[in-house]
């Protein structure tokens, strides 16, 4: 069994290798030729962009590796079946049950695999390119209207609560045009702090530079008590860094942990968070994807090989990946828009083509 094991693991894992390395050089190529314009715009050189794309290909093995797999897996079986030799193995005593034990531990491996590229690896340096694609443009991009957070202190007149607007962000830590604005027990507005730079601590503390702090009088008809400027102003919040990170950077960026903090955050404060809900449960069950894959891959294994050519197979591959791809993606959308649970929304594509997978093996055992 030792001696099969070697010829299906060497087999799949040499035909994913190579997809992987196609579509990574593809990719590659696309995101060079985006970079190309860019190129020249505050110091921003064919090095840095270079470095750029090279940055963004752990993302893009992330995201690539589970289609590569299925492709790759099924050329590999397909051949073998074609030639006779997943015949011969059959004869030798390579049941149904123990070809489905053998890829799944090789799923298993890919999926542990998928997981600390899609959790370490990629999150760190896309943060990277972020950044440096910052340098180019002067700043992060920023959604219409700033970013806005949420905090609250309990002191003994009751809770506090602010309201952070976030104008620009300029690296990890550094944001501009900052707008704090504290309301009382009852909802009223206390006070309005604009700074036009400010610096994040790990901490939670907020250093803010060229400050202007309004203070409304807590009256029915709110009105202006009094104004103050100051050169700098520094401000304790449980607004940290890595909350920060989580609001102005790309998903792309967050780890699984990251978005699990972000979205409890938000959900402590009253804000939205199924969209983070989301991709966290997507960021979670995404490395399964894997063990999908070549269950998808294994029935063709049991076709004859005059069932068709190995080219109309990985074609069919091809195609089983991009179907999956897509539902992914609009399950991800209509859990949104319809407020369905967010790991439901998740897990329902892998669901699906598992059973079919499945189904499609038994059928093919017990019938071919």
């Amino acid at each position: 069994m030792r001696t099969v094991r070697r010829l299906l693991y060497r087999e799949i894992l040499g035909a994913t290798g190579f997809v992987a390395a196609a579509f990574l050089g593809l990719f590659f190529f696309f995101d060079l030729v985006d970079e190309v314009d860019r190129i020249g715009r505050n110091g921003y050189s064919v090095g840095r962009a270079l470095l750029v794309c090279l940055m963004q290909v752990p993302g893009h093995v992330y995201e690539l590796l589970p289609i590569a797999l299925l492709i790759g897996a099924i050329y590999a079986l397909a051949r073998l079946a074609q030639s006779s030799e997943f015949t011969i193995l059959r004869t030798g005593g390579l049941g149904p049950r123990r070809a489905l034990v053998l890829l799944t531990a090789l799923g298993l491996g890919f999926v542990a695999f998928t997981f600390v590229i899609g959790d370490v690896v990629a999150p760190w340096f896309e943060r990277q390119a972020t950044l440096m694609q910052a340098t180019r443009n002067g700043h992060l991009n920023v959604a219409r209207g700033g970013a806005w957070l949420r905090d609250s202190v309990r002191g003994p007149d009751g809770e506090r609560r602010f309201t952070v607007n976030i104008g620009e962000a300029h690296s990890d830590g550094e944001v501009a045009q900052v707008r704090i604005f504290e309301f009382g027990p009852r909802g009223e507005l206390l006070t309005r702090t604009s700074a036009a730079r400010a610096t994040v601590g790990n901490d939670g503390v907020w250093t803010l530079e060229e400050v202007q702090i309004s203070h409304w009088a807590p009256d029915a008809t709110p009105r202006l008590d009094a104004d103050q400027r100051l050169v700098r102003h520094t401000w304790q919040s449980s607004l940290n860094r890595s909350v920060l990170a989580a609001a102005v950077l790309p998903l792309g960026t967050m780890s699984t942990a990251a978005l699990w903090r972000y979205m409890t955050h938000l959900a402590d404060h009253e804000q939205a968070a199924q969209r983070y809900e989301i991709q966290f449960w997507k960021r979670a069950l995404y490395p399964f994807a894997c063990l999908v894959m070549l269950a998808l891959a294994l029935p063709f294994a049991y076709l004859h090989g005059r069932s068709g050519g190995i080219s109309l197979k990985v074609f069919g591959g091809i195609m089983l990946g991009i179907s999956f791809v897509l539902l992914n993606n609009v399950m991800g959308h209509l859990g949104l828009l319809q407020n369905w649970t967010p790991w439901v929304a998740a897990s329902v594509p892998s669901a699906i083509y598992l059973l079919l997978s499945l189904g499609a093996f038994s059928w093919l055992v017990r019938y071919r």
